[in-house]
């Protein structure tokens, strides 16, 4: 076979290959409002730098149609200059199914990206397992898992959710840092709405059960719900410029102009003194962060506790905050979840966790201990103590009892601690303190409600003022919130050397 033949079969078969399932069904693709394998590819990476690999394998042993590079689109590229892994299931060939030749290439793609040390992003469009295939389908989601456990925190692992993803097919992106989701065209659920109505009698619909918007509010499973494809995949692009390619970088130096002696003129105008009063942290933090650029992690989950990235003076930063707009900031078992996992990923990947304190303690209820408030809130008082970054905690308006610890006070290692002028610590608010210690006082006086009052403004100037955790060292200053974003760039500049010796050990038994 002469050169000009072999190059002209080589240019068929990946002409082939590029078709997927044929032109009608990739109709039908877009017909459903969603792109192709190929098509998501070009969308996310920079134009030209996709390079693919495994274009040609096939299944050897399947009778019927072969597809050649079946199931899976994989390779490489880069966003923003930097390399990264990609695979994306490809719909118009069997339905995405997953058989032994898609779980070949995607492990494969993504050993590539632990032994290069990039992010690796998977986007998920399949029906499932491939029955036809039987053990060999089941042995390809085994073998991913695999991967995902060996790659969580050394290189950042990003599923997108761009179809059905059901049964087994649910646990890679589960092992993942980051999920998307696109509303009305993504699901993700164990079991369909049909076996739930045959086993258990509950009525319910594919987008109720496993839409994005139930997985991004009420699940917790996702953190990302897209309105289409494209800004999914802008999203991506976006959480990537926070974050580093690996466990040993660093993420992207981005100077935006804006100078860390920047003050807070107009705090004063966000936050109220009162300290039951409602206000949006959010408000605060893109004041703090440059040029109001802040990155929130599953806004829509857990609301009582804000999560995001950020940066202060050019780098990367995870900010941790209460939300006195939802349940008063409290901690519950959502909440605490919520912010472990995310100060896991921080510390994985060598970002400094900023935390935001105003805390009125834990939420109180049967339902929570039944639920497990004990073990969720470990989670987070264990995320912050092994946590080896930079950590620069803020008290704002309160810090209660057991919440204060858990919110990366002093005593689980934080590096720096400030309280504002007008912040209070105490085991508990002066209201609650008075009826357990006050009691029998309260009910001998002539005017009860008097003597409360008396005994509550007491309280709070002996005990709630910032200056006696100062005394004993568990606060580094008492500061002028004006300066919050000053003080924390400092600290900041300070930090970016830390060096700490954690003992030797294979692995610590977190609270699970």
């Amino acid at each position: 076979m002469s050169m000009d033949t072999s190059l002209r079969d080589l240019e068929a078969l990946k002409t082939r290959a590029a078709l997927g399932g044929g032109a009608e069904r990739v109709e039908a693709q877009h017909q459903r409002g969603k792109g192709t394998a190929r098509e998501r590819i070009a969308a996310l990476v920079d134009p030209g730098t996709f390079e693919e690999i495994d274009a040609l394998a096939v299944d050897h042993d399947e009778d019927g149609e072969r597809y050649f590079g079946d199931a899976v689109v994989t390779g490489w590229g880069k966003i923003d200059g930097r390399p990264v892994c990609v695979y994306a299931q490809d719909f118009t060939v069997f339905g995405g199914s997953l058989g032994e030749v898609v779980g070949t290439k995607i492990a494969k793609v993504m050993d590539v990206a632990m032994k290069t040390g990039v992010p690796v992003i998977g986007m998920n469009d399949s029906g499932g397992a491939r029955i036809q295939e039987g053990v060999a389908a089941l042995a390809g989601y085994g073998d991913i898992f695999l991967k995902n456990v060996q790659a969580s925190g050394v290189i950042p692992q990003i599923s997108v959710i761009m179809g059905p993803c059901a049964g087994g097919a649910v646990y890679s992106p589960a092992l993942t840092d980051f999920t998307f989701m696109v509303e009305k065209t993504s699901q993700m659920f164990l079991t369909g709405p049909e076996v739930i109505l045959s086993v258990t009698g509950e009525q319910t619909t594919m987008e109720e059960l496993g839409g994005a918007m139930s997985h991004v509010s009420k699940s917790g499973v996702a953190h990302f719900a897209a309105k289409d494809e494209r800004e999914a995949l802008l999203e991506v692009r976006r959480l990537l410029s926070y974050i580093p390619s690996n466990n040993v970088d660093d993420a992207p130096f981005v100077d935006g102009g804006d100078p860390i002696e920047r003050r807070l003129d107009d705090i004063f105008t966000v936050v109220p003194s009162e300290s039951d009063m409602q206000y949006d942290v959010r408000d605060v933090i893109e004041r703090l962060v440059d040029n109001e650029e802040f990155m929130e992690i599953h806004e829509f989950f857990a609301p009582n506790i804000v999560v995001g990235f950020g940066r202060i003076g050019g780098r990367s930063i995870g900010i941790v905050a209460n939300q006195p707009l939802y349940l008063a900031g409290v901690l519950d078992i959502d909440s605490s979840r919520k912010a472990a996992r995310f100060v896991r990923f921080c510390d994985s990947f060598n970002i400094p966790i900023v935390t935001l304190v105003d805390v009125p303690g834990f939420l109180p209820g049967v339902s929570q201990e039944y639920g497990g408030i004990i073990t969720h809130g470990a989670k987070l008082v264990y995320a912050y103590a092994a946590a080896t970054v930079p950590k620069i905690t803020v008290i704002l308006r309160k810090a209660f009892g057991g919440a204060y610890i858990a919110m990366g006070a002093k005593h689980l290692g934080a590096d720096v601690n400030y309280a504002w002028a007008s912040a209070a610590i105490a085991v508990m608010s002066g209201t609650q303190a008075v009826n357990v210690i006050n009691r029998r006082e309260i009910q001998a006086a002539a005017d009860p409600e008097a003597e409360r009052k008396r005994l509550i403004g007491e309280y709070v100037e002996r005990l709630e003022h910032p200056y006696i955790a100062a005394a004993k060292g568990y606060i580094d200053d008492v500061i002028d919130p004006r300066d919050t974003r000053v003080k924390i760039g400092h600290a900041l500049e300070m930090l970016a050397t830390k060096s700490v010796q954690v003992p030797p050990k294979k692995h610590g038994n977190m609270p699970l």
